[in-house]
């Protein structure tokens, strides 16, 4: 193989992208290269991508701040089902203003 099979593999993974319209230029040029030199199926490269980046947010906690900050949970929560406060008991308690916390 030499460059001008690569070139040929990538343009040719290019004109096969028509199906993709929604993907701007570079984009579909950075997938026909992985399309090309992966060898592989362009949808399963874009399943692959969700999960990259899935995982990338996720294990920045990109995805826990953006969570918080919009439905007020993490996704530790989200996959639990409860919120700390619930796993911890927290919630059960009375809230520190009340007065007859400590009366007798």
């Amino acid at each position: 193989m030499s460059l001008d099979d690569l070139e040929t593999d990538v343009e040719l993974a290019f004109d096969d992208l028509g199906d993709y319209e929604f993907l701007d230029r570079e984009s579909r040029q950075e997938l026909a290269m992985l399309t090309a030199a992966l060898d592989a199926d362009t949808d399963e490269l874009l399943r692959r991508a969700v999960h990259l980046l899935f995982q990338s947010t996720t294990d920045t906690g990109r995805l826990d701040f953006h969570l918080r900050s919009t439905y007020d949970v993490t996704y530790d929560e989200y996959l639990s089902g409860m919120t700390y406060g619930e796993m911890t008991g927290a919630d059960q308690f009375a809230s520190g203003d009340d007065d007859r916390r400590y009366q007798f």
